[in-house]
């Protein structure tokens, strides 16, 4: 009988949907946990969106200050990450972690060279075909992989 090669494996991409001047620091900064109120079983590739929404709380939190003081994007893919973890509230796993949360570990974040507008969604959506055959996100696609 002939060998049939199963199909290439081809990791899930989702998108996750972040409200500024957070989804700024994970692209820009080092915001490296992502804080939900419920936890994911994926791991692998994350385009993170950055919402049209301004977090009402950032200009309490000392850590958003500089993501406030210049233009951020809204309503656009702005950089890709991989979600390597997702766990409990442990303490203060870094200083971006928030008590009583889950906090997504995120990995090999590549910012895009410049914001890719796209409406996004609530939770972890999966991207259309057209937005993942944007040449702008193979790069960071890439970066984001190895």
């Amino acid at each position: 009988m002939p060998h049939i090669p199963e199909p290439a494996s081809v990791p899930e991409v989702l998108a996750l949907t972040v409200w500024q001047p957070w989804a700024s620091a994970i692209a820009y900064g080092t915001k490296r946990i992502e804080n939900r109120t419920w936890p994911t079983d994926h791991r692998g590739l994350v385009l993170i969106h950055a919402g049209r929404t301004l977090d009402p709380t950032a200009h309490d939190a000392p850590l958003a200050r500089p993501f406030l003081r210049r233009p951020y994007p809204r309503g656009a893919i702005v950089a890709v990450a991989r979600l390597e973890n997702c766990h409990t509230d442990d303490g203060w796993c870094t200083l971006w972690s928030a008590r009583g949360r889950w906090h997504w570990r995120l990995a090999d974040v590549t910012p895009l060279a410049r914001p890719l507008p796209w409406s996004g969604a609530r939770g972890l959506w999966t991207p259309p075909a057209g937005l993942l055959a944007a040449p702008i996100l193979a790069d960071a696609m890439e970066a984001a992989r190895d």
